[in-house]
């Protein structure tokens, strides 16, 4: 049985939604992965009698792809989507049925107007959290329109392949056998670099706003909320809804919540800004802001937003260590995620840089999975929480190096060694190994805005109690400022501070 029993009673609740007959054309071999494909599509099928199932031969063995009676559609799973995917093979069922995708009129619109052909192919690891969002997107693109199809390639069965590609991030999106990009990236993404993406006119035409809030996190939605309860006019621009959140997997000290992860909490909030008269623009960066007779707020697709205030909450993203070949073998090795990307490394010598809480924790969890972790940090001792030191030092493959100075990050197609300097001594090591993960805290995304506004040299925004930055009329909120505590419910809470701010100064001016 490849399914537990509470599993398929929540399936076979779903099966009931079917619109129409589907039939899933599966390609087996003899091997254990083919094995489980078959017995996972044969307890699908035995679940509906709207469900046919046909063995057939398709590019990748084991596969199967999900089509209408007498029509493809061009959704392929390679390999078993259980996991984090199994929510995607799910959506797959039910939209390849003829059940409408919960997306908006207007992205339904630019995937039916795309022309030429499109064929997808995306690695994941099922132990990813970002991978379901990338496929997910990808699958409703195939089933609405007719030139995108889709497959979704698990790299623990197709290790070879993932090998030759020199894969050593997920998920990686390939388009008409060319890479095309790697991490998450949700439909608005795709969608934009596909040339579908905002329409630069269509923006720079609408109406100034009362607050305009530059970015998505639970920081932006925060504020978004308080300023649309206010009953004024609300735009929220962001480059991607849920900012950083959307990468965290365990969230266990947000009040209220015993346990959550970032994607589920975001898709709350998500749900929260869209209850209000909010107009939400995806998928763009803003790259400039400029006080004229309103704020002026220039984004990369080349339009202008005009406010009366602006309140900036851009968040922060993970820091570089700056060494050569960190840059380089990107995603090739280096890596930030180990929720994601540590199932490449499975049997393979890893390294962490950084041994506060992030790092430790990359550390316990890449242990499972990996031959052997090797922890750098860079002081004298680690600075994560003593119960992590101590579950960290019961492992018995992972060694504990401090005061390691870390100089350089060597490969050749990717990564095959990290070389430090032992700050007591003044030597310089070598230590082979196929990954560094790098997990030394953040850095906040305000390079943008020059010497617009007052920053610290961290490059943090410097606001007051009421989260008024030196700018008068622009308000900051979240990691972006310097806030000391960089925690989801302190942004939350600051972005309401910013909100309510940039409402007094309105009524005042």
């Amino acid at each position: 049985m490849m399914l537990d029993q509470e599993i398929k009673q929540q399936l076979k609740q779903y099966m009931e939604l079917l619109e129409s007959d589907i039939v899933i054309k599966v390609s087996l071999g003899d091997d254990k992965f083919s094995t489980e494909t078959k017995e996972l599509v044969d307890e699908i099928s035995s679940m509906s009698s709207m469900i046919t199932v046909e063995e057939t031969k398709l590019e990748r063995t084991p596969s199967f792809s999900i089509s209408r009676k007498g029509e493809e559609t061009g959704v392929t799973f390679a390999g078993v989507p259980l996991g984090h995917e199994f929510t995607s093979l799910v959506m797959a069922l039910l939209q390849v049925s003829g059940r409408a995708p919960k997306i908006e009129d207007n992205q339904i619109e630019q995937i039916k107007a795309i022309e030429g052909e499109y064929h997808f192919t995306t690695y994941v690891s099922l132990s990813c959290h970002n991978c379901p969002d990338v496929v997910q997107a990808l699958n409703i693109m195939s089933v609405l329109n007719p030139n995108i199809t889709h497959t979704m390639v698990d790299g623990a069965a197709f290790k070879d392949e993932v090998e030759s590609k020199n894969i050593m991030a997920v998920p990686s999106v390939y388009l008409n056998g060319e890479f095309m990009e790697s991490g998450r990236m949700t439909l608005d993404d795709i969608l934009a670099k596909v040339g579908s993406g905002p329409d630069a006119s269509v923006i720079s035409e609408k109406d100034p706003f009362d607050v305009l809030v530059v970015g998505g996190g639970p920081g932006g939605a925060s504020a978004a909320i308080y300023a649309a309860r206010k009953g004024i006019r609300t735009g929220l621009v962001a480059d991607r809804f849920g900012g950083q959140v959307m990468d965290t997997l365990g969230i266990e000290n947000f009040i209220s919540t015993s346990y959550t992860e970032g994607p589920k909490l975001m898709a709350s909030v998500e749900g929260h800004v869209n209850d209000y008269d909010v107009d939400v623009m995806k998928s763009l960066q803003a790259t400039k802001l400029e006080k004229k007779d309103l704020f002026e707020v220039e984004l990369d697709n080349g339009a202008t937003l005009q406010s009366k205030s602006v309140i900036i909450s851009t968040g922060a993203r993970w820091r570089n260590i700056g060494v050569p070949g960190e840059a380089e073998f990107k995603n090739k090795g280096v890596a930030y995620c180990p929720h994601c990307d540590g199932p490449l490394f499975e049997g393979k010598e890893v390294a962490v840089i950084g041994g506060g809480n992030s790092g430790v924790e990359a550390a316990i969890d890449l242990a499972g999975i990996v031959k052997h972790v090797t922890v750098l940090e860079f002081l004298p001792e680690l600075k994560a929480d003593a119960v992590l030191q101590e579950r960290l030092h019961s492992l018995p493959n992972v060694t504990v190096i401090l005061n390691a100075q870390t100089t350089e990050i060597t490969g050749d197609e990717t990564v095959n060694g990290i070389t430090y300097v032992d700050r007591d001594t003044n030597d310089e090591i070598h230590i082979e190994l196929a990954g560094v993960f790098v997990q030394i805290g953040l850095v906040p995304n305000t390079d943008w805005l020059g010497d617009t506004v007052e920053r610290n040299r961290m490059g943090e925004i410097v606001i007051d109690k009421h989260g008024q930055t030196s700018l008068p009329g622009v308000f900051a909120a979240g990691d972006c400022t310097d806030t000391p505590y960089k925690q989801i419910i302190v942004s939350m809470g600051s972005g309401a501070t910013a909100s309510l701010g940039a409402f007094d100064y309105l009524i005042r001016n």
